[in-house]
């Protein structure tokens, strides 16, 4: 492989297109199992956060924890934890266990449809972190009611990013690579060769001719994009997508775009999905849980442009 290029190896996972690019001496066979064992481990946790698998540890989690505790894998109490933080943190605009109020919705497996007031109301007494017992010294979790579905599709793919480039790192040692899951969450590590940073461009919503809103330096980083036009589906003439707000428990209305970047890639996607939530008003929340953070947030004005109010804590970076 010449010095210039780039080894890329893509992959389907978690419902969507994964890419590994990565810029290391070796072989071929020899860049292709370390892809490879990145594939893998993916696969794994896949397994185990999956609500659309009846045999991964989450939905077994899910179906037994109402009735009794149920002890968890280290690395699904790890990220359950952590996600408890985050929702705390943010007063529950990221709540991971928003599950009943996505299949409310319709957008569990389908584009979405209209629920009756009732359907809402029954789904949001289900919601909410402190239906969740956890505890530490016994690795156990517990749920308080029956119907309580945890979901991890929020913080599920920047957790699988991060322990992906905890193995190209320290069992590697990759020092060059560029990894992304549907590219909702991206990670840089190192910088390419010549380059200070990987420069990602985060691209308009919905935008056909592919319009940059913000183009981010990462080294050592990552950045989460949320926005609602994802899943959506419309009716009477207005459009519901499929980022809801835990605390109404209707999709998010104003903001169309939330950007986070920071070097945690579990903390950057939970953290996008709770600023798309809170919008503007968001920004100083995020900011104090990662001071060092690059937060964007857009709305649409009316005519259709795109209004941004940023905080940049990113060296060089900014509207490009």
């Amino acid at each position: 492989m010449a010095d210039s290029e780039l080894y890329r190896f893509s992959w389907y996972a978690m419902g969507t297109q994964w890419e590994l690019s990565l810029d290391c001496d070796g072989p071929e066979t020899h860049l292709r199992s370390v892809a490879e064992e990145i594939v893998a481990e993916v696969e794994r946790l896949e397994q185990l956060l999956s609500i659309y698998r009846a045999s991964s540890d989450l939905s077994e989690l899910n179906a037994a924890a109402a009735w009794e505790p149920v002890r968890l894998d280290p690395r699904l109490f790890e990220l359950l934890e952590r996600a408890r933080e985050l929702s705390q943190a943010t007063a529950g605009a990221f709540d991971p266990t928003i599950g009943p109020l996505l299949r409310c919705w319709g957008f569990v497996g389908g584009a979405g449809s209209m629920p009756t007031v009732r359907e809402i109301s029954n789904a949001r007494s289900l919601v909410g972190m402190e239906h969740v017992s956890i505890d530490r010294a016994a690795s156990t979790v517990q749920f308080d009611r029956e119907g309580i579905q945890l979901e991890f599709g929020a913080i599920g793919k920047g957790y699988a990013i991060d322990r992906a480039i905890e193995i190209l790192r320290d069992e590697y040692d990759v020092e060059i690579a560029l990894l992304h899951g549907g590219t909702s969450t991206v990670y840089g590590l190192g910088a390419p060769r010549e380059a200070e940073a990987w420069n990602v461009g985060i691209q308009r919503p919905g935008a056909p001719d592919g319009e940059i809103v913000v183009t981010l330096p990462l080294r050592d980083r990552a950045v989460s994009v949320s926005a609602p036009h994802g899943k959506w589906f419309e009716q009477d003439g207005r459009r519901y997508g499929h980022v809801l707000d835990p605390r109404t428990a209707y999709p998010v209305a104003g903001s169309v775009l939330a950007v986070v970047a920071t070097s945690s890639a579990t903390d950057s996607d939970a953290l996008s999905t709770a600023l798309l939530v809170l919008g503007e008003a968001g920004i100083p929340t995020v900011k104090a849980l990662v001071p060092d953070a690059f937060v964007l947030v857009g709305s649409h004005e009316e005519g259709g442009s795109l209004r941004t109010v940023t905080d940049p804590s990113i060296p060089n970076s900014g509207p490009r």
